[in-house]
């Protein structure tokens, strides 16, 4: 039981350290490239602004009937 504790105790200390970097640093937490942006068909990542690779082996692996839906849903969202 005190293992338990002290891992607990651990964790919750780490993670204050982290929210705290993140407030004193003033910086926005922003989400990671890749994903949904890599199969969206845009030329650039809406997070990052790179360009996409036009290769990526995510667009093969998520080009299924319901990633393409997913992708609608995403852009009808993002439109209205």
């Amino acid at each position: 039981m005190a293992t338990f504790f002290l891992t607990f105790a651990a964790l919750l200390i780490i993670m204050l350290g982290m929210s705290l970097g993140v407030i004193l640093m003033n910086k926005r937490i922003k989400g990671s490239c890749g994903g949904l942006n890599a199969i969206a068909d845009a030329d650039q990542c809406l997070v990052c602004n790179k360009e996409i690779d036009p290769n990526s082996p995510l667009r093969e692996r998520l080009a299924c009937p319901r990633a393409r839906k997913m992708l609608e849903q995403m852009e009808n969202d993002r439109v209205g």
